[in-house]
This record gives structure tokens, sequence and C-alpha cells, in this order.
């Protein structure tokens, strides 16, 4: 059995080939060829944190079978200079079950996260959209630029976070690594001014951007707010928004996001256009019109870790 810790998972796994796969990933879901339960998690009274489980087995050729995430939440961590999230992914062996693998679940997490918004954005975004906000400047705020840069060409790049000091660090992670200019912006609204491209990645419970803060015509990747107690959006800026998902069952069940604004009574149940998977299949156009605003959604898929533990797993087998 194979055990793969981040370092490993980052060099096994390039964002171009990630975005592939995911997309790969979310047709798979919306044909009907995943099998996996909402996730479940665990919140001890006594414990900050919690304990999140998402099994998952895929059919098709290629990067299927089973596969299992558990995950750690511990709201400490990042004071501490460790990750909000920790945790394994496992896969097995399609024909024996052997467990075939197990790796460091927070690298899979950005990795996959990011690739799947990428993939988003390729099929909801302006073609032109260029003019990139990042909200958040943790690890998906890093990997959600890193992936952003592989599908459009970006223009200009802005940086939001709570914490100053966090934002600085990150202007000088995008000049380093990626040689990316990046703009460190004092509030939201000022990060949000004419961009037409937006990633939200905080951890934020109550909502952070404001009717008339987004532009006309602009593209949201919301990825924070992964459960139903937590949100990053008014309620008013997801009703004027053109909504997709990665799942219809788990947006209705976890996001804070959607069912905030239905308890509010400003959206209905019927709110969501699409899942991603199914604009990807031909099912459904996504975006209407120029001055549409698109919204993407993302809870993240028990799949989406599955066939990327695979595609890891098989990589590392292969000796790259």
């Amino acid at each position: 059995m194979l055990f793969l810790d981040e370092h490993e998972v980052h060099r096994l796994y390039p964002v171009k080939a990630a975005i592939d796969l995911m997309a790969e990933a979310m047709r798979r879901y919306s044909s009907g060829l995943v099998t996996q339960p909402l996730r479940t998690i665990l919140r001890p009274p006594t414990e900050t944190g919690l304990l999140g489980t998402m099994p998952c087995h895929v059919a098709g050729d290629g990067h299927a079978g089973f596969g299992l995430k558990a995950m750690v939440l511990k709201p400490e961590n990042p004071a501490r200079g460790l990750d909000l999230h920790i945790g394994v992914v496992m896969v097995f062996d399609p024909d024996t079950g052997r467990p075939l693998a197990v790796m460091d679940a927070g690298a899979i997490t950005a990795i996959r996260t990011a690739a799947v918004s990428a993939v988003a954005t390729d099929a909801l975004a302006p073609a032109g959209a260029g003019d990139l906000a990042v909200l958040g400047s943790g690890v998906q705020g890093r990997s959600h630029l890193r992936s952003m840069a592989a599908v459009r060409e970006l223009r200009r790049v802005r940086v939001w976070s709570r914490t100053p000091e966090h934002a600085a660090a990150y202007r000088e992670w995008a000049a380093a690594e990626l040689d990316v200019d990046v703009e460190v912006a004092p509030d939201v609204r000022s990060a949000l001014a004419g961009a037409d491209l937006v990633c939200t990645t905080t951890a934020s419970k109550e909502p952070i951007v404001e009717p008339g803060w987004v532009a006309p015509g602009a593209h949201l990747n919301v990825v924070g707010g992964s459960f139903a107690d937590a949100r990053e959006l008014a309620s008013r800026v997801v009703a004027d928004a053109a909504v997709f998902v990665d799942s219809r069952e788990s947006a209705a069940t976890e996001s804070g996001d959607l069912r905030a604004p239905l308890a509010e009574g400003l959206i209905g149940p019927d709110h969501v256009r699409a899942e991603l998977g199914e604009v990807l299949l031909g099912g459904h156009p996504g975006r209407g019109s120029a001055e549409e605003t698109t919204l993407y959604k993302s809870l993240g898929l028990a799949v989406q870790d599955t066939m990327s533990g695979f595609y890891v797993a098989r990589a590392a087998l292969e000796g790259r």
C-alpha cells in the first residue's frame, strides 16, 4: 500500500491534469455513474472540530472504483501554521479491493477544489474575463489563483483577507511562485470593484459580499461555506445570480449560501439552473447572456477525491 504525503501529491498531480480530470468527474456525476451519500459529519460536544467522511464508488473507464475521504476540521490549526482541514484519501484496487493508496487529503482537496472552479470558470465565465478578485488568502485562495491562471489570461488580480499580514504574504507568494502581480485590497468592496472573475475562499459564517458589490456579467466561484451554517454571500446576491452547483442534492442540504435565501423567500427550490456536469454534457447552455452574473457554488464531492486519488496513486505506481 502506498503512503503519499502532501509534497508527493502536489508533485504527482499537476493543475492541468486536475482540471481535465475534474471535468470528467463532473460529467460522470451528472451522468449517474457515481454512487455516493451526502458527507457524514461528526461533531462531538466536547470538541471544537469535526470529522467528515465521504465514501464513493465511481463507474466508467479509468480512475474508477471505491474511494473514501476522511477529514478532521480543527479551527485552531491555522494559528498553529497547519491547514484547517487534515485527513486522508484512500483508494482501493478495483479488482481485489485491497487498499491501493493512502494520501494527504489536504493536498488533494486544495488541488481538486480549485480545478473544479477552473472547469466552472471555463464553462460559465465570459471568454474575456481576467480581472480576478480572490477573497481569502489561505490554501484555497492560493490554489484558486493557480487554477484561474490556467484557464484565463489574468490582466489584474486583487486579494482581500481579514488579516492584512496574510494578504501581504499572499502577494509575495504569487510574485515568487507564479510571477503574478497581486494588489492587496483594503476591504471586500474594493476587491470586487470591476472584477469580472471572483473566487470566494473564506471560512466565513456570515455574508461578506453584499448586493451591488459584484460587477454585472461577472462569474463567481463560491468555495467557502461548505456547511449549512456557513455562508459568504448576502441572500440578494444569490437571488440575482444564475446559480450552478456541483450537486443539486448537496446544495439543497449543505449550502448555507442557498438555504438562507430560500428560507427568506427570495428564491425558490428551482433557482439552481443546473449542475456543472449537466452543462459539460450539453444538457444546459450555461450562461444566458453577457450581462448575466453566474455563480458556481462548490460544496465538494467524494467523486472528486476518489478520481483524484486514483490518478495520484497510478502516477506514483508508474514512477512519474
